[in-house]
């Protein structure tokens, strides 16, 4: 089968690394993942190419869209992708399409979504399944009624099915969607979308340390994921790791070693000024492809709580500290409810205090072992399973 997938991200590239994981479950198929952000580099599996449609991205404060092409405005980059995205359907034909997230998010983009959906709908553009692929939890709205009566009316309309990326023993839908009786759309929960360490990989590859190094060391890895956001906590901890190694009690305890990645798009500013902190016990990079690996071989994570780096915290079972973004809803939700099931330490803005902070990060090192939760990690390849199953549209 060819099959499309859509995904657009806006500000960090969580939802791009989740796509991408569910077309690389999709063996055996013709798979064109279609991206709309700022490009990421990353390795496709033989069977996925990626066609990028001209850039478009989210202001930090979520205020407005603007052209990642400082060359095209943001209405000659809508233009052109609203056109090449619809012939891309009449030259291609899939037999199916996927769309991450809409029409429960990414209404700024239902210029280039709805003409598609309309065309396959109308038979203007040749038969084709269409699949909403979505996370476990929405942001919330300010006008609930508008936004749900919207949602249930583009999905019912348009597509044939939705897949949630959850475990519903765990986290349902309808914890942060309140009209689920209203979708009359086959709805089918994945599990949630993980990637898996390489157990094959050593510690002594991934992460070395200077001659002399006790073996018994503690090693902390450090990340806000791939957006531009995140950058108090990044200060913090190298602030709080400083002052570690500072203490009178530094020289009684275990040496502490941190890998610290900024993301993709952290700004130069930020990067360059937490690069004046490495040393030999801290390392700071923008960001590594053996990441999941490094967390699964550290003794404590700390990060922030978006969907991916959970499920990363989930599959390595590491112990966890987390500091929400606080925009919304979201993250600070999704990590409360892991907190009940897993060691994660969920951070407020008060707990960055160096002084707070090193109580919190010696307590968890001191007391915190690894585990393994129970909670269905398998969404990549339950997705690619079900949407071939013509059962699951009926």
């Amino acid at each position: 089968m060819k099959i499309f997938m859509y995904c657009q991200h806006v500000l960090g590239v969580g939802h791009f690394f989740r796509a991408l994981e569910i077309c690389r479950a999709m063996k055996g198929h013709d798979v064109v993942l279609i991206t709309g952000g700022a490009p990421v580099e990353s390795i496709l599996p033989e069977n996925v190419r990626e066609i990028r449609l001209p850039p478009l991205m989210m202001d930090r404060n979520f205020s407005g869209i603007y052209s990642h092409d400082r060359d095209k405005s943001v209405e000659q980059a809508k233009s052109e992708r609203r056109d090449f995205f619809y012939r891309c359907f009449i030259e291609e034909r899939p037999d199916i399409l996927i769309v991450e997230l809409y029409p429960f998010g990414r209404k700024a983009f239902r210029f280039e979504l709805d003409p598609v959906l309309k065309g396959i709908c109308n038979g203007t553009l040749p038969p084709c399944r269409v699949v909403c692929s979505l996370r476990d939890i929405l942001v919330e709205k300010d006008d609930v009624e508008s936004y749900e009566k919207r949602v249930i009316k583009t999905l019912n309309q348009y597509f044939d099915a939705l897949l949630v990326h959850s475990d519903p023993d765990f986290l349902r839908l309808d914890t942060t969607f309140s009209r689920m009786d209203e979708i009359t759309v086959p709805v089918h929960y994945t599990g949630f979308v993980a990637s898996m360490p390489d157990r094959g990989k050593t510690l002594s590859e991934l992460w070395p340390l200077p001659a002399g190094s006790d073996a018994s060391c503690q090693r902390i890895i450090v990340s806000v994921g791939g957006g531009n956001v995140g950058r108090e906590l990044l200060i913090a901890v190298v602030n709080t790791i400083a002052l570690i190694n500072r203490s009178e009690g530094f020289r009684n305890r275990k040496k502490i070693f941190v890998k610290l990645f900024s993301g993709h798009f952290m700004d130069d500013e930020t990067f360059s000024f937490l690069k004046q902190f490495e040393s030999e016990f801290v390392q700071v990079s923008r960001f590594t492809s053996d990441f999941l690996n490094l967390m699964s071989l550290s003794d404590l994570s700390i990060s922030m709580a978006g969907y991916n780096t959970c499920m990363n915290i989930l599959a390595s079972g590491v112990p966890a500290i987390v500091w929400p973004f606080d925009q919304n809803r979201e993250q600070r939700l999704r990590a409360t409810l892991l907190s009940y099931r897993h060691p994660i330490k969920v951070l407020s803005d008060d707990d960055l205090a160096p002084e707070k902070f090193s109580v919190i990060i010696q307590e968890i090192l001191d007391t915190s072992n690894k585990g393994r939760v129970k909670i269905n990690l398998s969404g990549a390849v339950n997705s690619a399973r079900l949407i071939v199953l013509p059962s699951i549209y009926s």
